[in-house]
């Protein structure tokens, strides 16, 4: 009796932890989608080794920094943006953090025209 009800609990445990760790992995997935304007690091912050774009989003009266993952999406969207410009984007994708730093994977970036 003793042996089922350790095995038992065992279980339940096991579950448990499986369960709220693929329930934090899901909320980590979720697609967001931020408006802001979009500039590079390297050239505009000077805060990476390496041009990347970073999406700029007022949140609570302070700027947040997005950075762009590197991906196909985010380079084809990159030349405008080099050397010092900006644009007014709305970008879709996923956030994780990293470092400290908001990392955003994007699928799609459309530029908002004025």
């Amino acid at each position: 009796m003793k042996k089922t009800s350790l095995t038992l609990t065992l279980a339940v445990g096991l579950l448990l932890t499986f369960g709220a760790a693929r329930l934090f992995a899901s909320d980590a997935s979720k697609e967001v989608t931020i408006t802001g304007s979009m500039v590079c690091g390297k050239c505009t912050l000077h805060d990476t080794k390496s041009c990347q774009n970073v999406v700029q989003v007022q949140k609570d009266g302070k700027t947040v920094n997005y950075y762009l993952k590197q991906n196909d999406v985010s380079k084809g969207m990159h030349e405008p943006i080099c050397g010092g410009s900006s644009e007014k984007v709305t970008v879709t994708g996923t956030v994780k953090e990293k470092d400290g730093k908001e990392i955003l994977t994007p699928t799609k970036i459309d530029v908002i025209k004025s």
